[in-house]
């Protein structure tokens, strides 16, 4: 798998019907490698391991209904008395992270009106904060620690 611009982790990982796996600590189960979710797993190793994060309120594959239909938020984070603070959208390096990326995790915000939105590819990390007027955005400069959080 490609490097990423993240700190490396103790990562395990296995051969299954010729399927890479990796086993994810969050989920607690193997889960087939792929270049996004290499990304995920550095990027919530990072959270915790460097930022912390406590992996307890860290969730994988949020159900979330957008209208009529079913998404799946990549990660989120939660506060200490379980309400939404962030949403993360994990793509692989080779996707440019554009304004459609940016329009998809809004779209996911809709349903659960987090303070915080990350984006990565693995290789690029965005953080915005949402303002007080509840409509705009502000791009952070560093990535906020667990405790900088609400």
């Amino acid at each position: 798998m490609q490097e990423l611009n993240l700190p490396p982790f103790e990562l395990k990982t296995l051969d299954e019907g010729g399927k890479k796996l990796i086993f994810d600590r969050f989920r607690k189960r193997y889960i087939v490698l792929t270049p996004e979710e290499w990304v995920r797993q550095h990027f919530l190793n990072w959270l915790v391991n460097h930022l912390g994060y406590p992996a307890g309120l860290l969730a994988v594959e949020t159900s979330l209904k957008y209208g009529a239909l079913k998404k799946r938020a990549d990660a989120m984070v939660y506060s200490r008395t379980g309400q939404p603070l962030m949403i993360i959208e994990c793509k692989a390096p080779t996707v440019e992270l554009t304004q459609d990326v940016f329009d998809q995790i809004a779209r996911y915000n809709f349903r659960f009106r987090v303070e915080f939105l990350a984006v990565t590819n693995g290789l690029i990390h965005y953080c915005c904060r949402q303002n007080p007027d509840r409509t705009t955005w502000t791009f952070m400069e560093t990535f906020p620690g667990f405790p900088g959080l609400g």
